[in-house]
């Protein structure tokens, strides 16, 4: 999936991130990361907020908000290249703590004029994305609204939403809390994207939400090229992409690792409402990243009728070969006409 170097925005999210735990004792901030680690690799979903206070909140946002505003940003351009003509006039953010997924949107959309609603059921995790929100570049960011609110079958959204975004929050909601927070997405917004962990289990959450989003009306755009019944069977792949994250020597501290990058795995489903635009035509998706070899590059793709399918480009394909050479896990495939 080619994203686009780190955006203006992405730049000053870091800036505002390594001003947060100034101050911030390492080894308090170690121990939250430690309990935020064990809490997401469980698998029991919580009816409370994970976030109690401002030092879990500060350790969250170092540890997490770099790699979820990749890969949601990530997301929101694959979505994006599909409705190139579409701009959300509105962004409801579902479970936004921080505000990750906002800043992603402020990437993805630079022209800003929309306005920002985020929700959330943690008060110092809404309290500290005000905070940061407040240093972007971005107009919209910066005048979002932040509001306490329960996020399950109670949860109320602006009808006529433009974009409704719900990112690394299903994991964390019983089966039926899940099901109630995509109904609500699906009966209040324009276009709906859900991103999850890129695992088997994350994997599984996005086909329910994709399913749910079809049945209301939606048609899926993105990573999909169609919105028929996914071609993977159940427990035997999962569908999953990767966003290069940048970290700062800050970031490296919290999170104990020693290398300038990783690599944040994700899974996702982006759904418009028929009349929000039309998507650009997309033959498949690489799903798996491409295998080269000499004289040869094999690509993995979700495809329009034909289900799984490999494609085998060779030098004798001419530019399509050297275009399968450039092409990344995720991209369309063919690539678009110049």
């Amino acid at each position: 999936m080619h994203v686009s170097a780190p955006a203006p925005t992405g730049e000053n999210l870091r800036t505002a991130l390594a001003g947060l735990l100034d101050g911030l004792p390492p080894r308090q901030a170690a121990q939250a990361v430690e309990r935020l680690i064990a809490h997401y690799r469980g698998q029991t979903p919580t009816h409370t907020p994970v976030l109690r206070d401002r030092s879990d909140v500060a350790a969250y946002a170092a540890y997490r908000m770099p790699a979820t505003f990749e890969a949601v940003r990530a997301a929101l351009e694959a979505f994006r290249d599909r409705l190139p003509g579409w701009v959300p006039a509105s962004h409801a953010d579902i479970g936004g703590g921080t505000g990750a997924a906002t800043w992603a949107v402020a990437a993805a959309w630079p022209e800003g004029g929309r306005t920002t609603t985020v929700l959330d059921w943690a008060e110092p995790a809404l309290a500290l994305g005000a905070e940061l929100a407040r240093a972007a570049h971005d107009p919209a960011l910066r005048a979002a609204t932040w509001h306490r609110q329960a996020i399950g079958r109670d949860l109320a959204l602006p009808a006529g939403t433009d974009l409704v975004t719900i990112s690394y929050v299903l994991k964390e909601l019983t089966d039926a809390d899940r099901r109630s927070v995509v109904d609500a997405a699906a009966a209040a917004a324009r276009a709906v994207v859900v991103v999850e962990p890129g695992t088997p289990d994350g994997h599984l959450r996005i086909t329910e939400a994709r399913d749910r989003l079809v049945a209301a009306g939606f048609r899926v755009v993105a990573p999909c090229p169609h919105s028929a019944a996914c071609p993977i069977a159940p427990g035997t792949d999962w569908c999953h992409f990767a966003a290069r994250v940048n970290r700062s020597s800050l970031h490296r501290q919290v999170k104990g690792g020693s290398l300038p990058y990783e690599d944040e795995k994700f899974s996702y489903v982006a759904a418009v409402r028929p009349g929000a635009g039309d998507a650009t035509g997309e033959g498949g998706r690489v799903i798996r990243r491409p295998q080269t070899r000499k004289g040869q590059v094999l690509l993995d793709l979700c495809t329009d009728g034909d289900g799984l399918t490999r494609e085998t480009v060779t030098k004798r394909h001419g530019a399509l070969y050297r275009a399968a050479r450039d092409t990344d896990w995720g991209d369309a495939w063919p690539p678009p006409a110049e």
